[in-house]
């Protein structure tokens, strides 16, 4: 049988799968550990998976499948809604459209509400003042939460949500800062912003208060059986629905948008070739190939942020594999969500997934189980995708030399 007929029978098969569920079929290929977590109501996983073809052109199409995923069951998304945050920060740059003012201009935050921290100085930039560039690269490179927190307050509670909403994310909301304690209304409020450079001030920015109105009807909001509020346990559940929610579905479209944005004018994002650049090449690297900041090998490996595939092992990665993602982690919820690709044997696909590991049921006591179960399912599961894509045959090979330069 030639080449060509066996590509054509494995790609009608691909086809009739997708339609009875693509993603149970690879995953069946490991089924006892795969079937031992996912029907496992405890861990509450979900999974979607973009199949990506190409043709002559190099034009994508897409075949998505999911496995338990409902926009309307919530789990907390962590740092995951930091990728928003490093586009919408872009965004809000592009719009204002000031002679002077980019991403590497420099800037001061002002204290201007009860609980806000000033800004005027950070000691990992070559100049020693913040820029929304260097915020940027802390979020995709390490996931830092006081970086989010500064474009939250850039971008303003308000815009930040209704950006998504125009976007069609209309399954998510984000109503606070991480790992800071403040109240409702304190989160309403936000900072001060100025941008200056050697000759003066460039623009400045008031402070903020957002009257935006949250109305989500969600399940699973109300979680476990306890936490901890500073030392003492309150038994009774966690409830959620007052903190920020990314719904995976969300996530995957935002991702694959944030890649493949040749499609309706209206729904691709405002930023320039550069922005995009500059967001592929931080989203792809690895902490030890950054130059500014600069991160210890040690503490913060290849897959310090890299959960599928690698995120049960601190050795180094393979350079000619990038995962292009942002990751989270808080609660008992460990998330990924990721457009993979290996530029020497032609993958690439779309993968997101969240699986909750906390055994106890109590919150706030940092007894999750993210290393015995956590991180070994997210990455086995995309090894177990990425073994069927590298597998897979292509009647079109993708053309992915504009990703893969730069990282020459």
């Amino acid at each position: 049988m030639s080449k060509g007929i066996v590509t054509t029978i494995f790609y009608l098969c691909s086809v009739v799968l997708c339609q009875d569920n693509l993603l149970r079929h690879i995953l069946n290929n490991d089924k006892i550990y795969f079937d031992s977590l996912i029907n496992n109501p405890k861990y509450d996983i979900k999974i979607i998976y973009t199949q990506i073809n190409r043709n002559k052109d190099n034009e994508p199409s897409f075949k998505t499948n999911k496995l338990n995923a409902d926009p309307k069951n919530y789990f907390y998304p962590a740092s995951t809604v930091k990728l928003p945050a490093c586009v919408f920060a872009l965004e809000k740059i592009n719009n204002l459209n000031i002679d002077g003012l980019n991403k590497f201009t420099f800037l001061r935050i002002d204290s201007s509400y009860k609980g806000q921290i000033a800004v005027k100085f950070d000691t990992t930039t070559l100049s020693h003042f913040p820029t929304i560039a260097n915020y940027i690269k802390k979020i995709l490179l390490v996931s830092d939460n006081d970086a989010f927190n500064r474009l939250y307050e850039f971008i303003g509670q308000k815009e930040f949500n209704e950006k998504l909403w125009e976007y069609g994310f209309t399954n998510s909301k984000i109503n606070h800062r991480l790992s800071f304690n403040l109240s409702e209304k304190e989160n309403r409020n936000t900072n001060k912003f100025t941008f200056f450079n050697n000759s003066g001030i460039i623009y400045e920015q008031p402070a903020k208060y957002s009257d935006i109105k949250y109305i989500f009807q969600l399940n699973n909001t109300k979680r476990g059986i306890g936490f901890y509020s500073g030392n003492n346990l309150i038994k009774q559940p966690k409830d959620f629905s007052e903190l920020n929610y990314f719904s995976l579905e969300d996530q995957h479209e935002f991702i694959k948008r944030l890649f493949f944005h040749e499609g309706n004018q209206k729904l691709n994002f405002d930023l320039t070739f550069s922005d995009y650049d500059f967001l592929y090449k931080h989203m792809g690297i690895f902490p030890r190939e950054c130059t500014e900041p600069i991160y210890d090998e040690k503490e913060y490996w290849d897959s310090y942020v890299k959960f599928f595939i690698y995120g049960d092992s601190k050795n180094k990665i393979p350079t000619h594999v990038r995962i292009f993602n942002k990751v989270g982690e808080a609660y008992g919820f460990l998330i990924d969500n990721a457009y993979i690709v290996d530029f020497e044997n032609g993958v690439e696909f779309l993968l997101s997934a969240v699986i909750h590991v906390n055994k106890n049921g109590i919150y706030n006591d940092d007894k999750y189980e993210y290393e015995e179960i956590g991180f070994p399912f997210l990455a086995r599961l995309g090894k177990t995708i990425y073994d069927f894509e590298l597998k897979r045959p292509k009647k079109f090979l993708p053309d992915l030399s504009r990703l893969n330069s730069l990282f020459k």
